[in-house]
């Protein structure tokens, strides 16, 4: 299992991302899917936990098939979802275990756990975890001047350039964080688990290069569309995010998945939340470790796998 601590510091406060947190996952959410793909909204209900207090619970499945990069979608099924499960108690949360078992890949696992606190990054050790042994990689991920991949810039998005006009926040300038107010820091500390000899390492470390694009991609899509939730209550925000649920789930909820996927039980009463970064298409750039070998030609005698409105098209002709 590799695990990094992951800091990524906003020109917000803490009560003000926990809306622009909601509205952000529901509207890119709504924004990535199409018929059949996409976050599918399955639970999203009040909870409450005996140390955490009230919070609340989702259930998301992820269509993912054609946003999956090509050596991926080589070697999987043309339909199919993985199950997050998320316990939100802001401002500490977690993203339960992304969990996926099925006959083309192994036991794999993402686990998620994160805490907001109004300052520029330099809380030293915050999670107390006894899931950490030694030291582990801190890294501060700067939202203005890291890079992304480039398919994913969008020059109203970019911090930069970005003037709030509700607030007067931004643009952003080299060394923001030592002066910008106010300032709030996401901490995320994430685990990911792939136990597969000869392959955990490469896997763990290639998933964390897209754990970290995505952290990127979301907070900057937080402060850029900060003029549209900004002055928005809890109410209407949960308002908004269920009305684009239903929405989402009427694009996504159009095609049966083809696969089960394993669920992961409820977290004891010291974890629990939902992910705090929207889910973005993974990397189209083949781990070298997962390339297919040259001087292998590809089969074309197997049919391709039909769809399902495929199947009874054929069983309308016939």
């Amino acid at each position: 299992m590799l695990i990094k601590e992951y800091r990524i510091c906003m020109p917000l406060t803490t009560e003000e991302y926990r809306v622009g947190q909601l509205y952000t996952i529901s509207k890119h959410s709504h924004q990535e899917s199409e018929k059949g793909e996409g976050v599918e909204v399955v639970k999203n209900e009040p909870h409450e936990d005996p140390v955490h207090g009230h919070g609340q619970f989702t259930e998301k499945r992820v269509h993912l098939s054609s946003k999956l990069p090509s050596w991926a979608r080589a070697v999987t099924p043309r339909i199919f979802y993985i199950t997050e499960k998320a316990w939100n108690y802001y401002p500490y949360t977690i993203t339960g275990d992304w969990s996926l078992q099925c006959s083309f890949l192994p036991k794999f696992s993402i686990y998620i756990e994160t805490k907001y606190e109004d300052n520029c990054g330099d809380s030293e050790n915050i999670f107390h975890s006894d899931k950490i042994l030694g030291d582990h990689e801190v890294s501060f991920l700067d939202i203005a001047f890291d890079e992304i991949p480039e398919r994913y810039y969008r020059s109203p998005e970019d911090p930069r350039f970005f003037s709030s006009a509700k607030t007067g926040r931004g643009p952003l300038r080299e060394g923001w964080r030592q002066h910008t107010k106010p300032i709030m820091c996401s901490y995320k500390l994430v685990s990911v688990k792939f136990e597969v000899w000869g392959l955990q390492t490469r896997v763990e470390q290639f998933v964390h290069k897209v754990i970290r694009d995505i952290l990127l991609i979301g907070h900057r899509q937080a402060f850029a569309w900060v003029d549209e939730w900004c002055g928005m209550t809890m109410e209407e925000v949960r308002r908004y995010e269920r009305e684009t649920q239903e929405a989402t789930n009427e694009l996504v909820g159009l095609v049966a998945p083809t696969i089960a996927v394993s669920e992961v039980g409820q977290p004891t009463a010291t974890h629990s939340a939902p992910a705090s970064a929207p889910s973005t298409p993974l990397s189209d750039d083949t781990p070298d470790f997962l390339a297919p070998p040259k001087t292998r030609p590809r089969k074309k005698s197997a049919p391709e796998t039909l769809t399902l409105p495929a199947l009874r098209e054929r069983a309308g002709a016939e």
